[in-house]
């Protein structure tokens, strides 16, 4: 008989790599750590890792758990949540794992609105940008996770979100930041649009960059190389403000979100329209079991909600 603690901890040396490492994850001790795998070995039949001197692997046989394990156990935490909901035992617990921008946007005013309505709601927040959000999902460390995808881009087939539901939040387009006495600087929002074409892409072609996530510094080359340069980056860091720092300082241009931008002060740099126009979307995704669960579905309303712009 598989125990779902078994499971955890498989999972947690599997993460990790030494019994040592899962144990400070987990908040427990090594010992206890050794003495459940040892039991789920027995329980199973068969060795699920191989002790090397730095560290530990997966057998064939652990490799195939650990895969089914994330399921079992997002399950497990779907059907406790839904019969305690269901029982009146508690109003829910709500995870969520989000990017940086959508959680300084779009996770305050939605998680503010669910606690206004039912104060007895359990809400934890941890960031993590996707495809790493998406497997935590997958994985059963959230309930739920805010991610993005380009619009203008393939969706690697790693990367698909067909096994989960899929709540669209909002399009959020990308801009353009130079310093306040770039050349450029008169074609930002201080002007008439109607006077103030687009900036092309290749504008900037010999300009250093302020890159971002990986995500987004590879779809950044992708962008630049479609319009017929590679941009040399200078920098790379997923800290919008820090961005802006950098571009206000004259160390370089970059291209950010509209949402980054809705929670940082842009003091000393311009903001562009680029040519082409790039786009991302924005969703929450979940589980179909979890999407059952009534605080996961109310977290989702008040996301959708927190996503529509006056």
């Amino acid at each position: 008989m598989l125990e779902p603690r078994h499971l955890r901890v498989l999972r947690a040396v599997a993460r990790t790599g030494s019994f040592s490492a899962a144990a400070r994850d987990l908040g427990c001790t090594q010992p206890a750590v050794s003495q459940q795998m040892k039991a789920l070995e027995n329980a199973v039949g068969t060795p699920l890792l191989v002790r090397g001197a730095r560290e530990m692997r997966l057998t064939e046989a652990g490799d195939a758990l650990v895969r089914h394990a994330a399921g079992v156990l997002a399950g497990l935490t779907a059907a406790e949540e839904e019969v305690a909901a269901i029982a009146g035992l508690r109003a829910g617990r709500v995870r969520l794992a989000s990017f940086p921008s959508g959680s300084s946007t779009l996770v305050p005013a939605a998680v503010a609105a669910l606690r206004a309505r039912h104060p007895d709601t359990r809400v934890s927040l941890v960031e993590s940008e996707p495809p790493a959000s998406v497997e935590m999902l997958r994985a059963g460390d959230c309930d739920i996770t805010l991610a993005f995808r380009y619009v203008d881009l393939p969706t690697p087939s790693e990367e698909s979100w067909s096994d989960l539901v899929v709540r669209p939040l909002l399009t959020d387009r990308l801009v353009g930041l130079v310093p306040q006495k770039h050349r450029l600087a008169a074609a930002g929002p201080r002007r008439s649009p109607e006077t103030v074409p687009p900036v092309p892409y290749e504008e900037l072609a010999a300009e250093q960059w302020i890159a971002g996530c990986p995500r987004c510094r590879r779809h950044l080359v992708e962008v630049c190389e479609r319009s017929g340069f590679t941009p040399r980056i200078d920098f790379a860091t997923d800290d919008s403000p820090a961005v802006v720092g950098l571009v206000a300082a004259g160390l370089g241009v970059a291209v950010l979100p509209e949402l980054a931008l809705a929670a940082v002060r842009t003091d000393g740099v311009a903001v562009l329209e680029l040519a082409p126009a790039v786009e991302r979307e924005v969703v929450a995704l979940t589980l179909p079991d979890l999407a059952r669960v009534p605080a996961v579905d109310m977290m989702l309303t008040w996301l959708s909600r927190a996503a529509v712009r006056p």
